[in-house]
């Protein structure tokens, strides 16, 4: 059983590297195929999207669970609190396109296999493995504001360079069309998102280590 187990475990290390290195690449030869900016400029403006950031890192992370289970690498990322705080932010990034920037814009070919990747593919395939594989005992509440660093550090650079370089990776946090008022505001909200979908992985976690206990 227990070989089945880390097999299924491998699988899925797999699956998820694999796609999201894929997703991610392809992301990257199509924004600059078809850039409207310098070649610098249009990468640089490539990993300063929330979801570029953190679908390379749900690719880093489950490719040395795959790779390098034992490294020093591996071994931080088998830690359920940081398999959690990956968990939470691929899944904002599946929740806020999904209830937002879906519908901002309509993609077609490449573009669309590789926004659903993105998107909708990879958050479900990363929350399914989180769900049935990682282990919740050891996850406390006070893991949350250590999981809200990442995204607050993002906001913050994303408001800098947009204030210098004129570009907002998203129309919610664009101060050109939204004004600092707005952009704040709505930062705010985003961050309470994080806190309130860390609170619910955390109290889904405790609940169901609590329901393992009694069996």
């Amino acid at each position: 059983m227990q070989d089945k187990s880390l097999k299924l475990n491998s699988r899925f290390f797999a699956i998820i590297a694999i796609v999201g290195w894929f997703a991610v690449v392809l992301q990257l030869y199509l924004i600059i195929i078809n850039r409207v900016a310098s070649l610098p400029e249009t990468i640089v403006r490539f990993f300063s999207f929330f979801t570029i950031q953190t679908n390379i890192l749900v690719a880093i992370c489950f490719t040395f669970l795959w790779l390098k289970p034992k490294s020093k690498w591996g071994l931080f990322f088998s830690k359920p609190k940081n398999t959690t705080a990956i968990t939470l932010y691929i899944t904002i990034v599946g929740l806020v396109y999904n209830a937002i920037l879906r519908f901002l814009w309509a993609p077609t070919g490449s573009q669309k296999v590789v926004d659903e990747l993105l998107h909708l593919v990879i958050p479900i395939l990363v929350l399914v493995y989180w769900i049935l594989f990682v282990p919740k005992k050891a996850l406390g509440f006070k893991d949350i504001f250590l999981w809200l660093i990442f995204p607050s550090l993002y906001l913050v650079y994303t408001l800098i360079r947009g204030a210098f370089f004129n570009f907002y990776p998203y129309p919610f946090i664009d101060v050109n069309l939204l004004g600092y008022n707005i952009v704040l505001l709505n930062s705010f909200f985003m961050l309470l998102a994080f806190l309130f979908f860390g609170t619910l992985l955390i109290g889904i976690g405790k609940i169901r280590s609590s329901n393992l206990d009694r069996k």
